[in-house]
């Protein structure tokens, strides 16, 4: 799946930008990505993020060209949200795009999401993750190649922040850590549905309940999601609540 870039005008990041090759050597093992969120030097923007952690941290993986984040962020300006995008192209564009709207609760990692939690997050970081409309891989020899895997499922149930107690509703602003994922591929949700299956002890399936963000009648409100339903494609989507 591609999207092409329209804007033309050039690209700055800033300090809203980091890159794979900017991260510590993964010898030096896990680090906290809260401290990308202090005031960069030189900011007018008051030090709200001292000592990290002090506003709850999310994660989006796959954020494309920054289009729920630019929603998103600033309807929770007291919620730090970290998106991971590979394509190069996309994530300057995205980490641009939080520049232009002065988003200082966000940031934009391009790296692979997978060796990123696995080599450098730490336990108990993230309250939700965010997983909209990733590459559904669509033929079989590539299936082993899809985000959204048991074993995945399992890493991200170590970087949410523990469980305090049950959670009954599954709203967007429910208590409990989760992860939210949302597909237009019939097949992969299928999969979805298998691999979250397999993590049932660990969690809770829920509906999936659009963010505040959405515009009216869309689930999420992404590119991805606003280029397919012109095609009229179907959406699909859950919600995995961690258990206590």
């Amino acid at each position: 799946m591609s999207m092409s870039l329209t804007r033309r005008q050039p690209i700055d990041p800033g300090h809203y930008g980091i890159a794979q090759e900017d991260l510590p050597p993964m010898e030096q093992g896990r680090f906290d990505p809260r401290d990308w969120f202090k005031p960069a030097t030189g900011s007018d923007a008051p030090d709200t993020s001292t000592p990290p952690g002090l506003r709850p941290l999310e994660l989006e993986i796959g954020s494309g060209k920054g289009t729920f984040l630019a929603q998103h962020a600033g309807l929770y300006p007291d919620v730090n949200f970290l998106g991971i995008e590979w394509a190069k192209s996309f994530c300057r564009y995205a980490a641009d795009r939080a520049r232009r709207h002065k988003l200082e609760n966000v940031r934009l990692l391009r790296c692979d999401a997978d060796l990123f939690i696995r080599h450098y997050v730490p336990d108990h970081i993230f309250s939700q993750v965010h997983i909209y409309f990733p590459d559904p891989w669509p033929k079989k020899r590539h299936h082993k190649r899809r985000l959204v895997q048991a074993d995945f499922l399992r890493q991200l149930h170590r970087v949410l922040v523990p469980a305090a107690e049950p959670d009954t509703t599954g709203g967007e602003n429910a208590g409990g850590p989760r992860i939210h994922i949302a597909t237009d591929h019939v097949d992969y949700f299928e999969w979805m549905q298998e691999h979250a299956a397999q993590v049932a002890d660990i969690f809770d399936r829920r509906p999936f309940v659009s963010p505040r963000s959405a515009g009216e009648g869309e689930l999420v409100g992404t590119n991805f999601e606003r280029k397919y339903r012109k095609e009229g494609r179907p959406f699909h989507g859950m919600i995995l609540v961690k258990r206590p």
